[in-house]
């Protein structure tokens, strides 16, 4: 599968903590969907990223950790390996875990595009994790930092207890709805998916190591 006139770069990067007892063939299994999509024959074929600067697909044996800061070329279609990827490491992780995964427009070019003209740059937030409730706290976490870091501008740190209760009440919701539909093993719309766009407002940074 060749995917050098591909119409994205698209950058996987994340760190999952794994149960003790996985191994690397069963990671190479969970994974399959992206080194298969990067025309690999094995994890270890596919875990370089397209970046020479950039750790790629590493698996830490001692720590029980994954470790993705990985690069490849692709299109719209990778988003089925992630979700793919999302219900393998699912049954794999240890804990709840965040996954950013950013589509870079190759073909935009910032100098020669009509001021009206938006790259088709893309960010989504995946998330990982054993139960639903794993996940819901990962997702928690990340948007009590969100909001704390934009209210802090305004406010001190201490003045947000209020703020921050909100949202665990909102979760709690959250949480006690998904008990309550008898669907606990299938999470609810949104979870290990769910993501927010970052068309506009200029374009990502990538991560470098």
């Amino acid at each position: 599968m060749s995917h050098y006139n591909a119409p994205f770069e698209i950058h996987v990067h994340g760190q999952v903590q794994l149960r003790a007892d996985v191994d690397f063939s069963q990671l190479q299994e969970a994974l399959k969907p992206l080194w298969k999509y990067a025309g690999a024959r094995s994890l270890a074929d596919g875990a370089t990223s397209a970046y020479e600067e950039e750790p790629g697909i590493q698996f830490d044996a001692k720590e029980h950790v994954l470790q993705m800061c990985w690069t490849v070329r692709g299109d719209e279609d990778f988003r089925q390996s992630l979700d793919e990827m999302c219900m393998s490491l699912n049954e794999l992780a240890e804990q709840g875990a965040a996954i950013e995964v950013t589509f870079y427009d190759t073909e935009f070019d910032e100098e020669d595009a009509p001021e009206d003209e938006e790259a088709r740059d893309d960010f989504v937030m995946l998330f990982v994790g054993p139960t639903p409730a794993a996940i819901m706290q990962v997702q928690r976490d990340l948007l009590v930092q969100d909001v704390v870091n934009l209210m802090e501008r305004h406010f001190d740190g201490s003045e947000l207890g209020g703020v921050v209760s909100e949202i665990d009440k909102l979760f709690s919701q959250r949480f006690d709805a998904l008990v309550s539909s008898l669907e606990i093993g299938k999470p609810p719309r949104g979870l290990g998916g769910a993501g927010s766009s970052g068309h506009g407002g200029g374009r990502r940074p990538r991560h470098l190591h």
